[in-house]
């Protein structure tokens, strides 16, 4: 089983800490009441990567650590600058799965291999309150490095770590650097330990299998219809390889995310379709498109869930019949699990990691067509507004519809259209500038309105579900015909304010 910490330290070198046998005092930082010696630690700890080193390449870090309070396996990924989720696991001879999987995305079936030892003598402090509260950890590390492979030879340095505690104000840290520089004491270079210690014994590695594209190098900015589409196409390639770990650990909103990230490549691939060759991206297209579908399982719960538990928060008492919250709560239990436990199957699975394989050979070595070479103003402005005509077009076709099934079928696809189209503008704005711009800020709006009544359809249909459970039950099934009354009011009010709403992004539509 593993747990998780939010870490936010920064950490310092300089001649003070490489010639002082002591910490700098800091007793006289502001809020500090005392400063508490708690001894030395002996810590030995093996980091694991790929033998190219693919976790170090995306500031990960995969350790096996003794001694210390908290001796175990660690898994550190970066939230932002100086600040990580440490995953922790108990220790054992072998990576825990707990953590193997959360890596998966990087490592896919490349073997973890010891890469260096580091052993540690840290002296610790603790800064504290008033009270006897922690404010933060301050440790001066004496720290041994050793390269167990792709390199070889021995570093030594010392450092001083701050740790600030939990649920701690960041903006203590801050007063605490301002005591180290008088001290003599700077950041370190280096961000972690680890990549320290990977440069003084042997050279990193340049460009590790499996690693995504990230932005062009400065001085490569795009330039053709067929470099700003590549842009766009690795940014999302990024986004869903880093949302792996998040979606496996179910983090908020992550599966939105990623789901969000395979759309705009699909979406890419068919409105980009002159300048990348359709016959290569075309299967992969399809595959992102599964992947999808999966992600959408747990989504689209959740999105019910919210609808139906804020629905539920505005009805008065007097509405409330029956054991209903139990029962949605009870329903989304049900159905989240599930979900939960086939997405990580997915996710496990060699189908998910071919694609991801795929990806990365598509944007090391993109299918670039003759247009790619050619005028963005040109070649990408006329694929968006291909894809403007075709939401459009069923706009149209859905104000012409009579209320029913087949009008709510037609808002959905232009629904759809227009994600797409938004998607397509997005790529063409570092090129075509505030046009594009625009054309991404209404067909949001046009999305999000069609999208809240794709949701009424989407919800009616699950209060039907729920109705028909709670009358099995022998509860009451009032609360719901209720609900689904006011769905329905929900769908007729976008459905009439489509017109006005499309007419208006038509009037200034300059793409």
């Amino acid at each position: 089983m593993a747990d998780t910490k939010r870490e936010i330290e920064r950490k310092y070198e300089g001649p003070a800490a490489d010639g002082g046998t002591d910490l700098p005092d800091l007793s006289g930082v502001s809020g500090v009441a005392g400063v508490v010696d708690k001894g030395v630690a002996e810590l030995d700890a093996t980091y694991y990567d790929t033998p190219d080193q693919r976790l170090a390449a995306a500031s990960l870090t995969l350790r096996r650590r003794t001694g210390g309070d908290d001796a175990g396996w660690h898994l550190k990924l970066p939230v932002s600058e100086g600040v990580r989720d440490e995953i922790r696991a108990p220790l054992s001879d072998t990576v825990p799965r707990a953590l193997s999987g959360l890596v998966r995305s990087r490592v896919r079936d490349a073997e973890l291999v010891p890469l260096v030892r580091l052993r540690s003598a840290r002296d610790i402090r603790h800064l504290v309150d008033g009270s006897g509260a922690l404010l933060a950890e301050v440790s001066l590390d004496r720290v041994r490095a050793e390269r167990l492979s792709g390199g070889k030879g021995t570093a030594e340095w010392t450092e001083i770590e701050v740790e600030l505690a939990d649920d701690g104000d960041p903006a203590f840290l801050d007063k605490v650097e301002k005591r180290l520089r008088k001290a003599g004491l700077n950041r370190s270079a280096s961000s972690s330990k680890l990549a320290k210690a990977l440069d003084e014994t042997g050279r990193r590695a340049r460009k590790p299998a499996g690693k995504p594209a990230g932005k062009p190098a400065p001085g490569t900015e795009p330039v053709t219809a067929g470099d700003h589409v590549l842009a766009y196409l690795r940014a999302q390639y990024d986004a869903l390889v880093e949302l792996d770990p998040a979606v496996r650990r179910d983090v908020h909103d992550s599966v939105h995310s990623m789901r969000v990230a395979t759309r705009r490549m699909r979406s890419t691939f068919r409105s980009y379709g002159k300048i990348l060759d359709r016959a290569v991206t075309d299967p992969i297209g399809d595959e992102l498109k599964w992947l999808a579908g999966e992600l959408g399982v747990d989504r689209d719960q959740e999105v019910l869930t919210e609808r139906l538990t804020e629905a539920l928060g505005g009805l008065p008492r007097t509405l409330l019949s029956g054991p209903v919250r139990t029962r949605l709560r009870t329903w989304a239990h049900a159905r989240h699990g599930g979900s939960r436990r086939r997405l990580i199957a997915v996710l496990d699975g060699k189908r998910y990691l071919a694609l991801l394989t795929a990806l990365d050979a598509l944007v090391t070595d993109p299918p670039l067509l003759k247009a790619a070479a050619g005028d963005p103003a040109k070649a990408i402005a006329k694929s968006v507004r291909k894809d403007f005509g075709k939401v459009s077009g069923l706009v149209v076709e859905a104000l012409d519809r009579p209320p029913g099934a087949e009008r709510d079928q037609t808002m959905h696809d232009a629904r759809k259209k227009a994600k797409r189209t938004r998607y397509a503008a997005e790529a063409a704005t570092p090129a075509l500038g505030a046009p594009a711009a625009a054309l991404v800020k209404s067909m949001k709006s046009l999305q999000s309105l069609l999208g809240d009544h794709q949701d009424s359809v989407m919800t009616r249909e699950a209060l039907r579900e729920l109705a028909a459970l709670a009358h099995a039950a022998g509860e009451s099934s009032f609360t719901y015909g209720v609900l689904y009354g006011r769905e329905e009011q929900r769908a007729a009010a976008a459905e009439a304010a489509l017109p006005g709403a499309w007419g208006a992004i038509e009037a200034q539509a300059a793409v």
